[in-house]
């Protein structure tokens, strides 16, 4: 009997890890009805180790469960992706100008080479691979950022929109152009020494951008406070 445990166990964390993939990727839109029966077929396991994904995944808030309905993949929270996205335009437009002393022309390198593969993306657009691109360039600007508390906090933010499953791209793909640009706008203010006020303002208007294209695409929400300057 205890010898069996670590195959179920097993099986359990590969339906999970497969579940919650096709969730943060899209593939499982929200409203998305998991039948236990089929996944576990698609994935070559009985339904017990995907009952028991799933309860993994309704209690990091990624399924729901209703009676007479069965598991579904939550709603994305939009109010929760608003808190999210205004903490980070703050955060992170800091860390990145707190960054900026510290990045070297091999990172400025590294970060134009991501972006040129985010404008190369935009040919046929991938929202999913654009949003990882998208963290790869920001993390370049803000992972040599010397205050850990605030870069604890950028890590955070980050990991919270994972969890929300958040491309916003996908909801609004026209931003995509302008962020590409944006971004080396950001470079060129590093490259040639701008203060960390001027950086500061530029990454945080850049993350407002994004959010703010989103707001006009759900009216209902409650609209942002100006930011203080």
């Amino acid at each position: 009997m205890s010898e069996a445990a670590p195959a179920s166990t097993s099986k359990s964390e590969r339906a999970y890890s497969a579940i919650k993939a096709h969730i943060l990727e899209g593939d499982y839109s929200p409203g998305y009805r998991l039948v236990l029966a089929k996944i576990g077929e698609e994935l070559g396991v009985s339904a017990v180790p995907v009952r028991e994904a799933i309860r993994r995944l309704e209690a990091e808030g990624l399924v729901t469960f209703e009676r007479n309905v069965g598991a579904t993949v939550a709603s994305i929270d939009p109010v929760q992706y608003l808190y999210t996205m205004q903490t980070l335009s703050i955060v992170e437009g800091a860390a990145t100008a707190l960054s900026a002393p510290l990045i070297g022309a091999a990172d400025v390198a590294r970060a134009r080479e991501v972006n040129e593969r985010m404008r190369e993306c935009l040919k046929h657009f991938d929202p999913v691979r654009f949003t990882r691109l998208n963290q790869d360039f920001h993390s370049v600007l803000f992972e040599h950022c010397p205050n850990p508390h605030i870069l604890d906090l950028v890590h955070r933010g980050w990991n919270r929109l994972g969890s929300l499953r958040s491309s916003t791209f996908r909801f609004v793909p026209g931003r995509a152009h302008e962020s590409v640009e944006e971004h080396e706008a950001i470079l060129r203010l590093i490259e040639t020494g701008a203060d960390a006020d001027t950086i500061e303002k530029a990454a945080r208007r850049h993350r407002s951008a994004t959010l703010d294209a989103y707001l006009a695409q759900a009216p209902s929400l409650p609209q942002p406070t100006p930011a203080l300057h």
